[in-house]
C-alpha cells in the first residue's frame, strides 16, 4: 500500500482528475473557469504568403482559372531531380486570363470550398531576343560565291 501514496511534496491538483479548477455544475462565466495558466498576452502568428507561378489550362468556368503549377523535386533514393505538376483553382474576378497564359497565384482568404488563390497577370521576363524584329540585315556583308563581285 506504501507505493500507491503520493508524497505531499510530488502531490499535484491533476491527480485523479481535479485539476481544471471547475465542476460540472460550476457556471461557465464564473472566475474558476477561466484558465489561470493562459498568458497576459499572445503574439499573433505571421504567416508568409504563399505565392506561386503557372501556367492557364482551362478558364471555362465564370470568374474561376485551372492554373497548373510545375516545381522540381529530388527523388530520396536516388537523387534524380523530376517535375512534379498540380492544378490549382484561382480566383479570376474579371474572367481576363485565357488558356496559355503565365499567371502568379497569391494566397487570399477561402473563397469557395476550392479556391484559396487569386491569379494575378505575371510580371514579364526580360528575354535575350533583341528588343527590335528588324535587327537583322536583309543583306549578309559577305557576298555568295555565285554572286559576281563588284
Amino acid at each position: 500500500m506504501w507505493l500507491l501514496q503520493v508524497p505531499p511534496k510530488l502531490s499535484t491538483p491533476f491527480l485523479n482528475g481535479h485539476g481544471h479548477g471547475f465542476t460540472l455544475f460550476s457556471k461557465p462565466n464564473s472566475a474558476l473557469a477561466q484558465p489561470h495558466w493562459a498568458p497576459a498576452c499572445s503574439v499573433p502568428q505571421i504567416k508568409a504568403m504563399k505565392t506561386m507561378q503557372g501556367k492557364v489550362v482551362c478558364s471555362t468556368s465564370d470568374k474561376t482559372v485551372a492554373v497548373e503549377v510545375v516545381r522540381v523535386a529530388v527523388h530520396p533514393k536516388y537523387k534524380r531531380r523530376f517535375r512534379k505538376k498540380k492544378k490549382y483553382q484561382a480566383h479570376d474576378p474579371d474572367n481576363q486570363f485565357k488558356v496559355g497564359d503565365i499567371v502568379q497565384l497569391q494566397k487570399t482568404r477561402p473563397i469557395s470550398k476550392t479556391k484559396t488563390f487569386l491569379a494575378v497577370p505575371a510580371p514579364q521576363r526580360p528575354s535575350n531576343r533583341p528588343s527590335q524584329p528588324d535587327a537583322q540585315p536583309d543583306e549578309l556583308s559577305i557576298p555568295f560565291e555565285s554572286q559576281p563581285q563588284p
